[in-house]
């Protein structure tokens, strides 16, 4: 009589190991399969479509304005310098550039330089120049035009695309730096180079072609303009060395600073107590050239800017001294 409860008990725990497997059932499970290293995962493949014609010139556009950012912010910067036009607000364009974007001198000034560069690689087919393995011969290369700029992308040229690529060949001349940036472009594997590889090569042509930087500051140099585009307009233009690099100086004239490499440079020799006055006269003619008086009275300016002596005649010093006088009322 005791057997019955004894066969429903038996019944329920059957009925509950086969309607819910206890954890250890389930290690047992486990166990007993073959190594999950070699299980088959069944993956569903997800198909991703082609990009269409407008995704594809939407894309090749948006990297184009990618790639120009630093070139077409250098320009912007040239064309404010060179019209003056935060002159209503400030008085130099080193003081606008850092109230408006927080550049420093040397910022925008590398970053104006770097536009030039830019355009200068540009107006070159570089993908199929040839290079010497010895880097000290030019490569031979064809004219394309300015119009080409936006073409990288899609394979034409191989142009930079960003500031720091493009900061070391400011020191060189056009010429040299489309053989440069074409050695950068080998060395990359035919890619865009990085600013590292960019630096290596120039610096392997500099110390063929190096000479000594002897500028000091507060020297009074001559700018020659020769055939460097950055340059243009300022040949003649005299200006007091405030930085002194290894293979460069910047220069600041009677309406902004430049960077400027040592070939487009001549002293004066000027006497330290003619330094001190020339830059003291620079820094007057500055301030007056600044304040945005007619054009009649900035092309006397630049005139000033264009000495070769030390000093300013009588006649000279009397009307720049009224015109000082002029922007003080």
């Amino acid at each position: 009589m005791n057997k019955a409860p004894s066969n429903r008990k038996k019944a329920t725990s059957a009925t509950s190991r086969d309607s819910t497997p206890s954890d250890d059932q389930d290690l047992e499970d486990i166990s007993q399969q073959e190594d999950p290293g070699s299980a088959t995962i069944t993956v569903t493949a997800v198909e991703v479509p082609e990009l269409t014609e407008q995704e594809i010139s939407d894309r090749l556009l948006l990297e184009r304005k990618v790639e120009r950012a630093f070139f077409e912010a250098g320009k912007a910067l040239m064309e404010l310098r060179d019209r003056r036009l935060y002159r209503s607000t400030h008085k130099t364009f080193e003081e606008y550039c850092r109230s408006r974007f927080g550049y420093t001198r040397m910022a925008a000034t590398y970053k104006i330089a770097a536009a030039t560069v830019m355009e200068n690689l540009s107006t070159i087919g570089l993908q199929n120049a040839e290079i010497t393995t010895d880097g000290l011969q030019p490569p031979k290369m064809s004219t394309i035009g300015l119009q080409n700029v936006e073409m990288s992308t899609i394979g034409l040229q191989i142009l930079p695309t960003n500031e720091r690529q493009v900061r070391p060949l400011v020191a060189l001349e056009p010429e040299v730096q489309r053989t440069a940036w074409q050695q950068a472009v080998q060395v990359a594997g035919g890619k865009v180079p990085t600013g590292r590889i960019v630096k290596d090569v120039v610096q392997r042509i500099m110390e063929r072609t190096k000479v000594p930087n002897t500028y000091q500051i507060g020297e009074v140099c001559q700018i020659l303009a020769k055939d460097n585009p950055e340059l243009r307009g300022k040949g003649g233009c005299w200006g007091i060395v405030n930085h002194v690099g290894e293979f460069s100086c910047t220069v600041k004239t009677w309406n902004g600073e430049y960077a400027v490499g040592l070939q487009h440079l001549k002293s004066y020799d000027y006497l330290p107590a003619e330094c001190e006055q020339m830059r003291l006269v620079c820094d007057r003619i500055t301030r007056v050239y600044s304040s945005g008086l007619e054009e009649s009275v900035q092309k006397f300016l630049e005139s000033l800017g264009k000495l070769n002596r030390a000093y300013l005649t009588d006649l000279e010093e009397k009307v720049l001294s009224l015109l000082e006088s002029e922007i003080r009322n």
